[in-house]
Formats: structure tokens, C-alpha cells, sequence
């Protein structure tokens, strides 16, 4: 690999590294922290209503 391809692909790992980090800390934010974890919380009481009605059990 010569020095110039080496250097991007040093520029392309830091550059994908950088993102995944922002994207964690947005993540975690507070606010969107806890609009996940509302929706997570809807998410997993509409699988269980529906799993309920296909059991034919009342929710």
C-alpha cells in the first residue's frame, strides 16, 4: 500500500470513528434518551397485546 492510500485509509477510519462516536453521544443525550426509551416501552406492550390476542388471552 503506498503512503498516499495509506494515509486515506487512516483519514476514512478516523473520519467513520468520529461518526459512530457522535451518533453514541446523540444517543445518549437526554432527551432522546428518553424518547427511546418510551418507545421501547410502547414497542414491547404492542408485542404483547399482539401476542396476547393471537393467544386469544384478553390484554
Amino acid at each position: 500500500m503506498s503512503d498516499p492510500d495509506a494515509v486515506r485509509l487512516q483519514l476514512s477510519v478516523a473520519a467513520t470513528l468520529w461518526a459512530i462516536a457522535e451518533a453514541r453521544a446523540e444517543r445518549q443525550a437526554p432527551r432522546v434518551h428518553a424518547a427511546r426509551r418510551h418507545l421501547g416501552t410502547v414497542h414491547g406492550a404492542t408485542r404483547l397485546r399482539k401476542r396476547l390476542e393471537r393467544e386469544g388471552r384478553p390484554a
